[in-house]
């Protein structure tokens, strides 16, 4: 039974719903709009909600029958602790104020199926008062979603023990997705999931980025610099600017997005040096579309976040990642991994050196880097597909809750 078909004997049409909770950066909301949209091209009469705590997700486009729901904002401290962004409110206060928004949401909107990203228990665990109250009603679908990535084997598993994300896994969720290939990287390694729990697990492949039509790109040639969201891109742009201010034979010329979290006084420093080049190097602010920026690139300098990497193999592009490596060794694992198997080149702090010099070489041998296609594996970037094939199979057969 299909996934319009099934909804039909209940009287109406399909509702997914996305929890991302989104404390910090772009990643969690720009995976889950790229998840509603597939959904709901896939399904015309299918409707998707996203509840996300982004302070910038009033920026984006979404696609017809998408729509999002803004969740009160908290910041993540330089040691690791949050603040509320709400005046007023305590860390507390504000997680108390989510939790029953998304309760609250889920109550009206009554999906048939709710898929979290990334933390099995929510932010400060505010999602569980609504998994208890939809693991009694069993009406809806549980999915947990989670990148390819997710940091150190030893240090996840102490985090999820801690947030006691381990108890919530086997007890919650009707399946987990993986937005990767086991082949590649296995982000669940050494957490101490029982067999019912791994027999529950989808490896989809990464999520190839689709959002429509591409606009026109800028005058060519241009390589693409972008730090993703920018919160935590001082270091890479500092390292490009510096690259083309040692070389005046550089080229081609650069296009640097900031993102919308890089600003303030960096913005302006960054403004008067990229002013100073010349045009060989322009700036914009955030740029929701950036897929079109993409398209035109003849190469990209990027950190090593989940989307930026899903863009540069969807639009098979020369890449030189320049990961973080802290607060969590997610990126430079992520990149690490993706040279081995040839899809990338990474600019490694400790093998290459974060210079200049290091970085000009970088630019100058981007020509010369393969393409990913030519070392692309097969269902590496089937991750949308498998997605909407794997919600018309939920949605197609009776609720059932999965235990282990």
């Amino acid at each position: 039974m299909s996934l319009g078909t099934m909804n039909e004997t209940h009287g109406r049409a399909p509702r997914i719903l996305f929890y991302s909770h989104d404390t910090f950066g772009l990643g969690h909301l720009r995976r889950s709009r790229a998840l509603a949209s597939a959904i709901t091209q896939a399904d015309p009469r299918a409707s998707a909600l996203i509840l996300t705590g982004s302070p910038v997700a009033g920026r984006f486009t979404f696609p017809r029958r998408v729509d999002h729901v803004r969740l009160p904002g908290v910041t993540k401290r330089a040691d690791g602790s949050y603040a509320s962004q709400t005046i007023g409110m305590g860390i507390e206060e504000v997680t108390e104020l989510r939790s029953g928004l998304i309760e609250t949401a889920v109550q009206q909107f009554d999906p048939d199926v709710l898929i979290v990203d990334k933390e099995p228990t929510g932010f400060r665990g505010e999602l569980l008062p609504t998994l208890e109250r939809l693991e009694h009603t069993q009406k809806t679908r549980l999915v947990l979603g989670l990148r390819d990535v997710l940091d150190e084997p030893a240090v996840l598993a102490a985090e999820w023990e801690r947030k006691e994300a381990i108890a919530a896994t086997e007890r919650f969720y009707d399946e987990i997705w993986v937005y990767g290939l086991r082949s590649v990287y296995d982000p669940t390694e050494g957490l101490p999931l029982s067999a019912a729990t791994q027999a529950r697990f989808h490896w989809t492949g990464y999520l190839r980025r689709d959002l429509g039509p591409i606009g026109e790109p800028p005058d060519q040639p241009y390589i693409l610099i972008t730090p993703g969201g920018g919160g935590d891109g001082k270091a890479m742009v500092n390292l490009v600017l510096s690259a083309y201010e040692k070389d005046p034979d550089l080229s081609p010329r650069a296009i640097l997005v900031y993102g919308p979290f890089l600003s303030g006084e960096l913005r302006d420093e960054f403004e008067a040096r990229v002013a100073a080049l010349n045009g060989r190097v322009t700036a914009v602010g955030f740029e929701s579309e950036i897929e079109t920026l993409f398209a035109g690139a003849a190469g990209v300098v990027c950190m090593g976040g989940y989307n930026t990497f899903c863009e540069v193999l969807s639009f098979d592009k020369r890449a030189v990642i320049v990961p973080r490596t802290t607060p969590r060794l997610e990126q430079w694992i992520r990149a690490s991994r993706a040279e081995e198997l040839g899809l990338v080149r990474m600019l490694d702090e400790n093998r290459d050196g974060l210079t200049a010099d290091a970085m000009i070489e970088a630019i100058r041998n981007l020509p010369h880097q393969p393409v990913p296609s030519q070392a692309i594996r097969a269902g590496l970037l089937d991750g949308l597909k498998y997605v909407t094939h794997r919600i018309d199979a939920l949605l197609g057969a009776e609720p059932e809750r999965a235990t282990g």
